[in-house]
This record gives structure tokens, C-alpha cells and sequence, in this order.
């Protein structure tokens, strides 16, 4: 009896195709089953389409559902990064080779999670990279800690580059996505969102209980994802890292302008000329989308992003990006939600220049910059300059973004990331951009690998902590950890991770960002 029910058993695994012995987890999928690895409580899935390949004519198209498949598939290893030219200086270098083949996600679980269907709180990771670098298989940004302490931690890949963010024409005379067009990477991210929707579950999280999260281009991306209605119920709470919100820092075209004026289709116009391909009809664009993937990414990436060819990133396209954003948050054209924002306390970029070229922003107020910025008035120009570069790129913008939220009822907290890994204190004066994130994924060993410390190891500790009580709870309340106040213009509270632990109080730099914030000049028409 025994042998008949385990012969049986087995015929019935093969006639719905899932393994009588699977070495790993099997998930099923509403596109087919996939087959984890476990490590210790957690079990990992990688390379997990969410979409089909946006290749030959799904380039520049809105990512399209994937091929079912029903034989379970592998997802032991990541699929490839998206296309690009990868930065050789990045702190959080590619794992993997890229390709235009790259709309996967990986999913970290509490393997206990996933029999039990218990719907752990879920959080979602963007990556940064100035939308023409970046990708989801860095070590640091694995989520197996994540889901060692109670979270299923989602990651996937955009396209960047041309591939992400591209208009022409002939893709608007096409018009093959109803009226969605240019934004190609902030599509691939709803539909990400969406897969996450139809099938966390599956993996032992809560879809009603989504955390998003992303540093740099990734903190613009929830930006967006915050203001577009596309994106309206597929998350819950917003963590928004480094992520600017003064049009200063990536200004968007608009897909079309008056005869003359510089748009994302006459970028896209140059580019194709460039490329050897004239014209605006259907000829072009199958032209275009013939070119090899090496052929469009031509040598992008953020050291040579200020090219002609290249739009910059997002655009105007009045779907996703209709206005800037902090003039959505502002008109309150934005889904209501909890929301931490923050930068790292040097953060920006300055990479050279005079002191006249530092301060001849603040105009007429250049004296009062001077004091705050150069108080002994011999400094390093490159410690002062790069506060003064910080401030007007990412530390007042996230500022503005916590009050105007904040505003209008939401509940915001606010934060600085100024703590130095022990071993980078003599070259670092503050933490640089895009520092924080293996603390906040408790990735550090990953990072400074032997040169990590003890301290190093408790301020990992009690980032990744705030991070998980703020996707659990709705509010980042750490056990062990001091009280984060919630932010109010009032008040003007932070919470800095600080060299000396973590403080809460009102923020230090007030005097400086007061004064950024008043000789900021406004858009246009305003």
C-alpha cells in the first residue's frame, strides 16, 4: 500500500508538473512554478520573469505579460542586469553580465512563510544608478537579512538608459501602448508592482501591506510612483532615500515641444541619426529597433551622461510624469501614505570648481553662505564644496519633500545617514551618496568585508531595525532604539545615524538649508 500511494504520488507531481523530490522550495506563480534555494530560515527566488523579454518589437513598448511555462522553473540565480555600460567606480558593482533580456524579480522569504501563508509585511527595493546604470545583483542588496528577521524583500530590474527612457516620432505615431510612452523604466516598475500584487502571497507575504524603498534614482522612482495614478494601490508606504525633488537635479523634457525647443523625441531624433537611421515612419522605428543592444546603449553611463543623445531620464509624458514632482506633492496629487525621507550626510556631488563657482549660487546672500559653509574662511574646497553641492541636490530637496508631505496630514519622517564605516574615516568627512544602503539592508560584511568593525555591525543593526518597524508597523518604532519623532516644519525633527549613535533632534543644518531653500531659484512660470 505504502509503494502503490508513493507511485501514485508521484504521478500525480508529474501530471501537474511539480517534482516528487524538489531540492528547493516550489512556488507557483500565476505565470508557472519556480523552485527556490533555502539557506538556514530563509529561501530565495531568483530571476523570476515578470514580464516577457522586451526585445525586437518589444523594445519601447509597455512590458507585456510573461510566456506561461508549467515544467518548474529554476530559481537559484539572478537573470541578467538590463542593458547598459557598467560604471567602473560604482559602489554596488553589477553581479551579474547585462542584457536587454531583464525583466526578472528575486524574492527573499521566511521559508516557514511560505506553507504557513503567514503574509509577512513585504518590502520592495528600487535601485539607484542615474537611470542609466543599476541593477538588482549587487551583494548589497541582497534581502536574505531582510527575511531572516520577518520580511519578504522583492527586487527586480528596469531597463535604463535608452532602453528605459526613449521617444521618437515614429514610437508616437505607433502609439502601440494607448498613450504610454517614453517612460519605459517606471512602466517596468508598475508592472513589477503588479506581479508583486498577484503573487507575494504565494511566498508567504501580505499584499495588502507593501513597503516601497529606492536611493537615488531609486528614491526618484518612488517619487514617481507616489504621484502616478498607474501606480495607486499597489503599495502602502513609501521609503524615499536620497531621492532629490527640485527639478534642478534631472530635469524632464517633455515628449514633444514647440519647433526648436529641445524634447525627448528630438534627443531621440539626434540619437537615431547618430545611429545612421533617418526618417519618422515605421521604416525608422523597425530600424531602430534592429540596432544591437550595444548600438543603443552607445557607452552610456554616469560618466558620460551628459551627452547630446541622451534625455537625461525621465520625461513628461503626461501619463506617469505629468508635472514636477514637487509640485504634484504639493497640489496633493499624490496617493496618501506613510513616508520616511532622508539623505546621507554628505551627500551630492562636487567634483571640482573655484569658490566663486560654489558660491555665486546663494547671489545676493553669498556673505551668509560663506559664514555657514567656510566659517573660518580658509576650509578645504572640497569638504565646503561639497555641502553646498549636497544641499541644493539631495539634503534640502528631501527637506521640502518632508514638509510638503507632512503638510497635508501625512505621517513623515525625516532623516540623515551621516554615519563612516571605521575604516573610510580618514578619507570620508560624512557619508556619501548611496553609503547608507548596505547598513539599511545589513549588508556591511558584504561591503568592508574584513575591515568591517563592531561599531560598523551595531549602526547596520539599528538602520535595517527602523527600516523593518517602519514596514511592519507603519512607523519606524525600533526596539532598543531612541524614539523617531515625526516630522513637522515646526519642529524640524530628524533622526541622524550618527559616528556617536543614533540622535533625534532638530535638524542641525537648518541654517544652511533655510538659506539653500531661499535662494533657490523658481521653475519657470511660477
Amino acid at each position: 500500500m505504502a509503494m502503490r500511494s508513493l507511485v501514485s504520488g508521484l504521478a500525480l507531481s508529474l501530471a501537474i508538473g511539480l517534482p516528487a523530490l524538489a531540492a528547493g522550495p516550489v512556488v507557483r506563480t500565476t505565470a508557472g512554478p519556480v523552485e527556490g534555494v533555502e539557506s538556514g530560515t530563509v529561501a530565495a527566488f531568483k530571476g523570476v520573469p515578470f514580464a516577457a523579454p522586451p526585445v525586437g518589437p518589444l523594445r519601447w513598448r509597455a512590458p507585456q505579460a510573461p510566456e506561461a511555462w508549467t515544467a518548474v522553473r529554476p530559481a537559484a540565480d539572478y537573470g541578467p542586469d538590463c542593458a547598459q555600460n557598467p560604471f567602473p567606480g560604482d559602489a554596488a558593482p553589477l553581479g551579474v553580465k547585462p542584457a536587454e533580456d531583464c525583466l526578472y524579480v528575486n524574492v527573499w522569504t521566511p521559508k516557514d512563510a511560505i506553507k504557513a501563508k503567514a503574509k509577512k509585511p513585504v518590502m520592495v527595493w528600487i535601485y539607484g544608478g542615474g537611470f542609466v546604470n543599476g541593477g538588482s545583483s549587487p551583494s548589497v542588496y541582497a534581502g536574505d537579512r531582510f527575511a531572516r528577521d520577518g520580511v519578504v524583500l522583492v527586487s527586480f530590474n528596469y531597463r535604463v538608459g535608452r532602453f528605459g527612457f526613449f521617444a521618437h516620432p515614429a514610437l508616437s505615431a505607433e502609439n502601440a501602448d494607448g498613450g504610454l510612452l517614453g517612460n519605459y523604466a517606471f512602466m517596468d516598475q508598475i508592472a513589477a508592482l503588479k506581479w508583486v500584487q498577484a503573487n507575494i502571497e504565494a511566498f508567504g507575504g501580505d499584499p495588502g501591506n507593501v513597503t516601497i524603498f529606492g536611493e537615488s534614482a531609486g528614491g526618484m522612482s518612488v517619487n514617481a510612483m507616489l504621484t502616478t495614478p498607474l501606480a495607486q494601490g499597489l503599495f502602502h508606504k513609501a521609503i524615499i532615500q536620497s531621492g532629490g525633488g527640485r527639478p534642478r537635479l534631472l530635469p524632464s523634457l517633455p515628449i514633444k515641444a514647440a519647433p526648436g525647443e529641445r524634447s525627448a523625441e528630438s534627443v531621440g531624433v539626434a540619437f537615431a541619426a547618430k545611429a545612421g537611421v533617418t526618417g519618422e515612419g515605421p521604416e525608422a522605428l523597425a530600424a531602430l529597433r534592429a540596432l544591437p543592444a550595444d548600438a543603443v546603449v552607445d557607452g552610456l553611463n554616469m560618466a558620460t551622461s551628459g551627452v547630446p543623445t541622451w534625455n537625461g531620464g525621465p520625461m513628461v509624458d503626461g501619463r506617469i510624469v505629468t508635472k514636477p514632482v514637487l509640485d504634484a506633492f504639493a497640489a496633493g496629487e499624490w496617493t496618501k501614505m506613510p513616508v520616511m525621507v532622508g539623505a546621507t550626510g554628505a551627500d551630492g556631488f562636487f567634483f571640482g570648481g573655484t569658490r566663486d563657482q560654489v558660491f555665486a549660487p546663494f547671489g545676493e546672500r553669498r556673505a551668509e553662505a560663506e559664514k555657514l559653509y567656510d566659517p573660518t574662511g580658509d576650509g578645504d574646497i572640497k569638504v565646503y564644496g561639497w555641502k553646498a553641492a549636497g544641499d541644493r541636490m539631495f539634503i534640502e530637496p528631501a527637506r521640502e519633500v518632508a514638509r510638503t508631505l507632512s503638510a497635508q496630514g501625512a505621517p513623515v519622517w525625516s532623516f540623515r545617514f551621516s554615519y563612516v564605516a571605521e575604516s573610510q574615516r580618514k578619507e570620508w568627512w560624512s557619508a556619501p551618496h548611496a553609503t547608507e544602503i548596505p547598513f539599511v539592508f545589513d549588508t556591511v560584511d558584504a561591503r568592508y568585508g574584513a575591515a568591517l568593525t563592531p561599531a560598523d555591525a551595531a549602526a547596520a543593526k539599528a538602520a535595517h531595525a527602523y527600516w523593518i518597524a517602519f514596514a511592519t508597523k507603519g512607523a519606524p518604532e525600533a526596539a532598543g532604539q531612541p524614539a523617531w519623532p515625526r516630522y513637522d516644519a515646526a519642529g524640524d525633527a530628524i533622526i541622524d545615524f550618527t559616528n556617536d549613535g543614533v540622535k533625534a533632534g532638530a535638524d542641525p543644518l537648518k541654517a544652511r538649508l533655510d538659506l539653500v531653500k531661499a535662494t533657490t531659484p523658481k521653475p519657470a512660470g511660477q
